[in-house]
Order: C-alpha cells, then sequence, then structure tokens
C-alpha cells in the first residue's frame, strides 16, 4: 500500500512537559514603528476572542432564533432554513456565525455558508455554492435500495470488507458540484483493504441512479514507526484511590485507552501504580504503556497549541476532550481520526512494535477533527487537497509550540515515523515534488491527484509565507524552496502566517473551497487581521502567486 497521511482521522500523543515556544527563525517583512502598530491594532481587533462555554451557548442559541430572521435577510427562498453550526466573534464585535442549510426539511450538502456580522448588521456571506437552491420535485425516479447497491459495489471494489450500509440511504439536496438536485447519501461501513474502519459516503442523483460524488469519513495515517518518541516528557494524569488513570480532566478530560489488538470498543482505560508510564523503547506487548504516553503527549501538546496560539479550547471547542486508543488491531500500520466516535487510534505498526504515535502525526489527525468541525472541506479533489494541507500545517505548528528537544519543529511531515524504511520524511513542505508525487505548484489537473499529493501546493504556500524562498537551514534542517514564477518570496514569519489560515479556515472557506478560493479567503483574512494594505495581505498574494494560484 502507498504510504502517505490521510485525513478527518488522526491520532495524538498527549505529553505533559508542554514548553510554550514561540517561533524559531521565522523571517519577517520591515515596516515602519507607525505601520507596525496600526497592524498591530488591526490584528488585535480582528483576532478570535475566547468564548467561555456559556458566552458560546449562548451566540449559538440566539444565532438559531434568529435563523428564520437571518435566512430571509440574505434572500435565502421560502423553502430553506437555516441550522447553526458553530460561531466565532472577533475582538472588535464581528461575529462569524456558520450555518448548515436544509430544503424542504432535506439537509442540503454543499450549502453551508457563513453570515458576517457586527452590532446585528450583516455585512457580508461567504457561500459554498452561490446557486439557488431549488429542485424541480422531491419524489425520487431511483429506489434507495438502488443507491445503497451502488454504494455497497463501489466499497466492495476499492478492497472493502465486511461491508454493509450502516443505515437506509437518506434524502438530501447536492449542491456540492454547484446545481442543486434530490439525491441519496448512503454510508457504508465495514473495514477498508488495510483494516482500517470504513465509513464510505456515496451520493447518488435520486434522478437517475447516477454517482455525484464519494468521500471517506475515515483517513488514515499510513506508515512504520521506528524512533517515535519525545525523550521524557511530564503528562497530566488522574490519581483514583491509591490508582493512576492517564485521565487529564485539565484538557476537556482526555483519556487513553487500551485496546488490546482489537479493532473494536472503546477498550480499558490506561492505570499504573507509581505514575510512571512506558518505558522509552516499544514493545509488542500489548500492554505497553509506551504508545499510551504518546499518544497522551500528543494530545496534550495539541490541545495546549490550539488554545494557546488560536483561544481554541478543543477540537470543537466547546471544552470537550476528545479520546485516544492505541494497540489497535495486529500489526495495524496507520492511524486515523473518527469524527463519530470524536476519537483518536494508533496502530502498533508492523510487528506491533512501532507504534505510529509521533507528535505530528498527532497533530495532523486531530486537526482533522478541526477542519471537519468548521470549514468541512470537503474530501475530493481540490477541497480535499486543502484538507490535508490544514492538517499539515497544524501538525507543523503543533511540533514548532512543543519545542520538544528530541522532535525539533521542521516543515517535514512524519519525519519521525521513517514510513519509507530509509530515514526519509512523508512530505516536504518547502518542496513538495521532493516525495515523488506531490505538486509544488497549481495546475488544472491536480484536483485529479490524491489528496495527499494535491495538499502540496498549500504546503508549499504555507512555507513560502512563514519563511520565504531561496536556501537556508532551520533547526538543523536545511530548505531550498522554489517558485513558479522564479521571484523571491519574504516570508512573514511561521506565528502570523497560522493565524491566517486559521481565520481563514474557521471564517472564510466551505466544504467547497478550492484553491482558487482558498487564495480569496487567506486574503480575506490578511486584511481582516493585518489590514488589506498590509506588508502581510501583500505577503499572501505573492506567496500563492508564486505557487501559480492567481
Amino acid at each position: 500500500m502507498t504510504p502517505r497521511y490521510a485525513r478527518h482521522k488522526r491520532t495524538t500523543l498527549a505529553v505533559a512537559t508542554a514548553v510554550a515556544a514561540g517561533a524559531l527563525l521565522s523571517t519577517g517583512l520591515t515596516t515602519s514603528a507607525s505601520a507596525q502598530a496600526e497592524s498591530d491594532a488591526t490584528t488585535l481587533a480582528a483576532a478570535p476572542t475566547t468564548l467561555t462555554a456559556a458566552a458560546r451557548t449562548s451566540l449559538i442559541q440566539q444565532a438559531q432564533t434568529d435563523a428564520a430572521e437571518t435566512a430571509q435577510s440574505i434572500g435565502l427562498g421560502a423553502k430553506e432554513k437555516l441550522v447553526v453550526k458553530d460561531v466565532v466573534k472577533d475582538a472588535d464585535g464581528t461575529v462569524h456565525t456558520r450555518y448548515e442549510r436544509t430544503y424542504a426539511g432535506l439537509p442540503v450538502l454543499g450549502g453551508d455558508l457563513i453570515v458576517h456580522s457586527k452590532a446585528g448588521k450583516t455585512e457580508g456571506v461567504t457561500k459554498a455554492v452561490k446557486a439557488t437552491i431549488k429542485v424541480a420535485s422531491l419524489t425520487p425516479k431511483v429506489t434507495p435500495a438502488k443507491a445503497e447497491k451502488q454504494a455497497v459495489g463501489l466499497a466492495k471494489d476499492a478492497g472493502s470488507a465486511s461491508t454493509a450500509a450502516d443505515q437506509a440511504p437518506r434524502k438530501v439536496v447536492w449542491a456540492g458540484n454547484g446545481t442543486p438536485v434530490l439525491a441519496y447519501e448512503t454510508v457504508v461501513g465495514g473495514l477498508q483493504d488495510d483494516g482500517t474502519p470504513n465509513q464510505l459516503h456515496v451520493i447518488t442523483d435520486a434522478a437517475t441512479g447516477k454517482k455525484l460524488f464519494e468521500y471517506q469519513g475515515i483517513e488514515n495515517a499510513t506508515g512504520t514507526g521506528k524512533t517515535l518518541y519525545s525523550g521524557s516528557v511530564s503528562l497530566t494524569t488522574t490519581l483514583s484511590g491509591s490508582t493512576y488513570q492517564l485521565y487529564d480532566t485539565s484538557r476537556g478530560g482526555h483519556k487513553t485507552y487500551n485496546l488490546a489488538h482489537k479493532t473494536s470498543g472503546t477498550g480499558s482505560l490506561f492505570t499504573d501504580a507509581d505514575n510512571v508510564w512506558g518505558t522509552g523503547a516499544a514493545s509488542s506487548s500489548s500492554t505497553d504503556q509506551t504508545a499510551a504516553a504518546d499518544a497522551a503527549y500528543g494530545a496534550q501538546e495539541t490541545w495546549d497549541f490550539y488554545k494557546s496560539t488560536f483561544g481554541r479550547t478543543g477540537i470543537k471547542n466547546n471544552g470537550v476532550g476528545a479520546y485516544s486508543r492505541v494497540h489497535y488491531g495486529n500489526s495495524y500500520v496507520n492511524a486515523f481520526w473518527d469524527d463519530s466516535c470524536f476519537c483518536m487510534t494508533y496502530g502498533d505498526g508492523s510487528g506491533n512494535n512501532h507504534p505510529l504515535t509521533s507528535l505530528d502525526v498527532a497533530g495532523h489527525e486531530m486537526s482533522h477533527g478541526v477542519t471537519s468541525n468548521t470549514a468541512g472541506l470537503n474530501y475530493s479533489g481540490e477541497s480535499g487537497g486543502l484538507n490535508e494541507a490544514t492538517s499539515d500545517i497544524f501538525g507543523t505548528g503543533v511540533e514548532f509550540y512543543a519545542n520538544n528537544a528530541s522532535d525539533k519543529g521542521d516543515y517535514l511531515i512524519g519525519e519521525k515515523i521513517d514510513i519509507n524504511g530509509d530515514g526519509t520524511p512523508l512530505r516536504y513542505m518547502d518542496k513538495p515534488s521532493k516525495d515523488g508525487g506531490s505538486a509544488d505548484y497549481w495546475s488544472s489537473s491536480v484536483g485529479n491527484k490524491d489528496v495527499h499529493y494535491s495538499s502540496g501546493v498549500a504546503n508549499h504556500f504555507f512555507y513560502l509565507l512563514s519563511e520565504g524562498s531561496g536556501a537556508k537551514t532551520i533547526n538543523g534542517v536545511s530548505y531550498n524552496s522554489p517558485t513558479y514564477n522564479g521571484a523571491a518570496v519574504t516570508g512573514i514569519g511561521r506565528d502570523k502566517a497560522l493565524q491566517i489560515w486559521y481565520k481563514a479556515l474557521t471564517t472564510y472557506m466551505t466544504s467547497t473551497t478550492n484553491y482558487k478560493s482558498a487564495r480569496t479567503a487567506t486574503l480575506s483574512a490578511a486584511s481582516a487581521l493585518y489590514g488589506s494594505t498590509s506588508a502581510e495581505y501583500k505577503a499572501v498574494a505573492a506567496a500563492w502567486t508564486a505557487v501559480n494560484v492567481s
């Protein structure tokens, strides 16, 4: 099987000895003191505020109460209704409310939108699809059984085992391709060809029976890890009686469970008598604690990164922690994040003694959960590449944030798990094509690539925006990033680049965002954070041009 990282599902290690680190060797653009002060003030005003659980709930409830009025004010039809998914509030009072949409009571897939408002007045709307939501008939011409048969057949053709629909197909309106049509959505369970749980979503035209779209709800990372540890770290645990539990109540109640080589269930919570977890070496034993310590560390660092960097408390931004499962399956060479259980799962790799629990894998996988609960980028085509890149970008952010001496921050993806067996990383952000399959630059065919390879365009953009083009060495790693147009690009530093990408993801991107739309989204984010005439805004434009997105 081709080694690569996947989306939606990814697990995390939760370390406890988190050292908050600043950006290392970031290159910034030079501005005057007054311009910088103005930029800083703009950033403060447009930055998201940290909402208490009660405040967030109140904003969501109010938005839902006003949903009918909002739908009318933005020009939706009488059969359309809005359902609040999330809300972000900026320091200047601007509120970005993310909605799902229904039509005649049916979910509209690809109909999500974001309403930007201030002081109760709508200032703009970002839609996944601009077309009017309307279908000629709500009566299907194709039976649910036919749609289910098609979906199960597609899963079997992909090598899925124990395949069956999880439930009867549901009627939906599919708007993901730009023209709304009545359709069925079928979710197929079972196992993928490598043993990963299957969650294949198939969208079928209810009038013709034609397959309109499919995506995998389980995204995995394939690899073989050998030196996957971050040295001696501090873990937040819980003492229950005379026994310690791998249970972090300070980070939303994250727990680490042992599946003991099973492939279903939650497993048993890791406990210990002396609060010392693992040995620092991998073991094929199903009771090994080292993999559990890595998983707990990854979850911990990822939580702290999002909270410290963006003010986000947990994957859903609701203060609730996910949980992690280790020792999944038998010699399972993978790790995945699953929205349905809101959990991370790690295999033990080849021979059951190479757990896939590196820090950037953890950050990558849990970031799929963040994407799912914000923009919801479709895991196919260019939006799928952006989904994967988002996880690479934030996984890299986690690694730099942790500032761990045993796993220093870099722009290499999966370098610790040695997935290729020759010491090379899984992906390179400075020049993605070095992995033999990823795209350095956008082209009209980039959306036809596997999402792990089409992600290269956004990864390259992020590297250029952070560090700039040309040769340089960061934390002992040498990079030499080219540009499509041969022009030099000056970076603005990783800290600012992360803020721009996060704001774009949470307030401007939708499920159907492609590379052209991502350029618009990040420019909107840079404008909101730093101003439309700022050096940061100009750097975003230059970095996209450098990867041929213009």
